[in-house]
């Protein structure tokens, strides 16, 4: 049996998410339809003091299950990264090719805030790093879901429930999941 809680109980459990949520200067990035680019939103951050900026880490389906049943997520303002760089975790398959890890979008989310590239370069490398070191010792370049659908190569045996087969179309035509 689910169980949601309300907004009270976690501002009762955690006082300090809380006070960071309710904080006007919060952000929260998590894709959406209500989410604002962050990009259109960098010159008026910067006129302003410094943010706070929540990323929710974990799987894409374990980061959508956190936002819907934390109503704490749900009261900053909603941003999302327009156009973020193909991933270079190279060693994961992620849903589609604009997918990128928590550490892409955290050091894309701080370049831009910071209106400095190097930034996101710096906070990279251990990505890179790691994924070379991972290639070198046998492991192998995985491509999106996306990527392997729309080339014919998705050799896992394509799902019956309605509701996923429409997410796989969406993927195909490339449209927003």
């Amino acid at each position: 049996m689910a169980f949601t809680c309300c907004c009270w109980c976690f501002c009762v459990r955690y006082p300090e998410l809380a006070a960071v949520c309710k904080d006007a200067r919060t952000l929260l990035l998590y894709p959406g339809a209500g989410a604002e680019n962050l990009e259109d939103l960098s010159a008026d951050l910067a006129a302003t003091t410094a943010h706070n900026v929540i990323l929710i880490d974990g799987t894409w389906s374990q980061a959508k299950d956190m936002f819907l049943r934390n109503a704490l997520l749900r009261l900053p303002r909603q941003v999302q990264l327009r156009s973020a760089p193909s991933s270079q975790y190279v060693i994961r398959t992620q849903p589609t090719n604009m997918c990128v890890s928590t550490l892409e979008c955290a050091a894309v989310t701080l370049s831009i805030m910071e209106k400095n590239h190097s930034i996101q370069e710096v906070l990279l490398k251990p990505l890179q790093a790691l994924c070379s070191f991972q290639l070198q010792h046998g492991a192998q370049i995985h491509h999106s879901k996306e990527h392997l659908i729309k080339n014919g190569q998705y050799n896992k045996i394509m799902p019956k429930n309605k509701r996923k087969i429409r997410r796989m179309q969406k993927l195909i035509t490339n449209q927003n999941i």
